[in-house]
């Protein structure tokens, strides 16, 4: 196993929110740490084209959009401002709700976003280390002294 520094813990939490992946996949290699993009025509290098399953490396999935969204949900019903939390989640109900949600938070509660940001990001890493640790990439007991360090940000 690895040490969890070994990792790009951003980089792993983007492919587990990438939920365009129909065309392409995020891998990492266990050997190296090192996060790949595949494409059905271009394969790992961009030129040759191979099978997932013929690579020995670990298929990152995305994880599914309500993780996502309950994110967007905690954060507003965590807001001491009550307008903004029920704003918010009103901004939430619904088809389009990532980019009514973005929308609000960054047209009406600017001084939120930062928050907002460092809320979604102190997730995003957890769900990384994760991720890592589901796959035996990394020990339990380094996984829970790295997402102690990601714990969810004060929001006001």
């Amino acid at each position: 196993m690895r040490d969890p520094d070994e990792f790009d813990l951003e980089e792993i939490a983007a492919a587990l929110e990438d939920q365009s992946a129909y065309d392409h996949r995020w891998l990492i290699d266990p050997a190296s740490g090192e996060v790949l993009l595949w494409t059905a025509d271009g394969g790992i290098d961009g030129k040759t084209p191979v099978d997932l399953e013929e690579l020995d490396l670990v298929l990152i999935d995305p994880a599914p959009s309500w993780v996502w969204y309950r994110d967007m949900a905690d954060f507003a019903d965590l807001l001491s401002d009550e307008r903004a939390g029920r704003r918010l989640r009103r901004a939430i109900d619904g088809r389009g709700a990532f980019r009514r949600f973005r929308s609000e938070l960054y047209e009406e509660y600017p001084r939120l976003v930062s928050v907002w940001q460092g809320f979604h990001d102190a997730r995003a890493v957890r769900r990384a280390i994760d991720f890592l640790a589901d796959n035996e990439l990394i020990a339990k007991d380094a996984a829970d002294r790295v997402r102690a360090k990601h714990l969810d940000p004060a929001v006001p």
